[in-house]
C-alpha cells in the first residue's frame, strides 16, 4: 500500500515538473520569439489606431524617407529610415519603438512635431527581430541598447562630432533608450524622452504572468529567464532600467498613461523617482499604455519643447 502511494506521488511530481517545464518553456518563447504576422485587430481602440497608423505611415514614405542598414552586435542587418530634416541641421531624434511593433508603426505619428516643428533630423530603426530587421529573438532592451548605441555612432560617423541626439523611445524602446543612458553614451546624446517604460523586464514579465492566470508566479519568469539565456543570450534581469538608474547621464523626461494596465503607471513613478539627473514628468490621465501622446497632443509636445528649452537650449545659451 505505502509502495503504491510512493509511486502515485512520484508520478504526480513526475507531471507537475512536466508541466512547469513546458510552462517554462512556453512562456519564454512567447515573450521573446520573432513575431509572426499580426492578426487583425478586433477591439474598436485599436482599430482606429490601426487606420491611423496607416494613413501616418504613408505620410512619411511620402516623403522618401533613406533606406538605411547597419550591422547590430550580433553581425545581424538593422534597418531604419532616415527622414533629413528640411533645412540643414545638427539636431537629430533617434525614435524607439515598443514590444512586437516596428520604427513607423510606432512614431509616424509623432513625425510631423520633430519634422516640420521642431525641424529635426528623423531616424526609425526596427530593433532586431521587428519590422525589417533580422533576428530570431526579442531583447528587451539588453542587446537592444547597445544597438541603438550603433545607430548614434552612425549619426555621429555620417555628420559629425558636432550633432546633438535625442533618444525617444515608447515601451521597450522606453526601456530601451533608458538602458543606452545609463551605459555612458557618447557626448552628442543630449537628452532622453522614455515614453510607458517598465522598471525592468523581469518585473514586467512577471506583471504580465500575473494579469494573464490571475496571480503571481515568478518561479516561472525566473525559470524562463534561463532559458532566454541559453536561447537568446540574455535574462530578463539585465534589462533592469531602474536597477541602473543612478548611472544616468543625461536629462530625462518622463511620461506615462495613469491608468495603463500593461506597463504599471507605478513602474514610471518609480523610474522618475530614482533618477538622479536633472528630469521632468508628464503624467498624463485616463490613458492606457502607449496612447499618451494620442490623447494628449498638445501636453505632450509642449513638455518636449519645454524640456529641450531647459537642457539643450540653456546648455547653448551658457556656452
Amino acid at each position: 500500500m505505502a509502495l503504491t502511494v510512493i509511486k502515485i506521488l512520484l508520478i504526480v511530481l513526475a507531471a507537475l515538473i512536466a508541466i512547469f517545464c513546458g510552462a517554462t518553456v512556453y512562456a519564454c518563447s512567447f515573450a521573446i520569439n520573432r513575431p509572426k504576422t499580426k492578426k487583425p485587430e478586433t477591439e474598436e481602440i485599436y482599430i482606429k489606431r490601426a487606420e491611423i497608423r496607416k494613413k501616418n505611415n504613408q505620410r512619411l514614405y511620402d516623403l522618401n524617407p533613406e533606406d538605411l542598414t547597419i550591422k547590430s552586435v550580433d553581425n545581424l542587418n538593422m534597418k531604419a529610415w532616415f527622414l533629413p530634416a528640411e533645412k540643414e541641421s545638427k539636431r537629430f531624434v533617434i525614435c524607439v519603438h515598443g514590444y512586437k511593433c516596428n520604427g513607423p508603426d510606432e512614431f509616424s505619428h509623432i513625425m510631423p512635431f520633430y519634422h516640420y516643428e521642431l525641424g529635426y533630423n528623423y531616424l526609425l530603426p526596427d530593433l532586431t527581430a521587428h519590422g525589417r530587421s533580422e533576428g530570431k529573438y526579442i531583447g528587451f532592451g539588453s542587446f537592444d541598447s547597445k544597438n541603438i548605441l550603433l545607430w548614434v555612432n552612425y549619426l555621429i560617423d555620417r555628420f559629425g562630432k558636432d550633432i546633438e541626439i535625442i533618444l525617444h523611445g515608447i515601451s521597450m524602446g522606453a526601456a530601451t533608450v533608458m538602458l543606452c543612458n545609463e551605459m555612458d553614451p557618447p557626448e552628442q546624446v543630449k537628452l532622453v524622452i522614455e515614453d510607458c517604460g517598465y522598471a525592468s523586464a523581469y518585473a514586467q514579465l512577471n506583471d504580465t504572468l500575473k494579469g494573464l492566470i490571475g496571480f503571481s508566479f515568478p518561479p516561472i519568469v525566473k525559470a524562463a529567464s534561463y532559458v532566454c539565456k541559453l536561447k537568446a543570450g540574455y535574462r530578463f534581469e539585465d534589462a533592469d532600467p531602474l536597477g541602473n538608474m543612478y548611472k544616468a547621464k543625461n536629462p530625462m523626461l518622463f511620461i506615462h498613461g495613469a491608468t495603463d494596465d500593461f506597463v504599471p503607471f507605478e513602474f514610471g513613478k518609480q523610474l522618475y523617482a530614482a533618477c538622479p539627473v536633472e528630469k521632468d514628468y508628464l503624467w498624463v490621465p485616463d490613458t492606457i499604455h502607449a496612447y499618451s501622446y494620442y490623447n494628449a497632443k498638445d501636453e505632450y509636445e509642449a513638455k518636449i519643447k519645454e524640456f529641450i528649452a531647459k537642457t539643450i537650449d540653456k546648455d547653448k545659451a551658457e556656452a
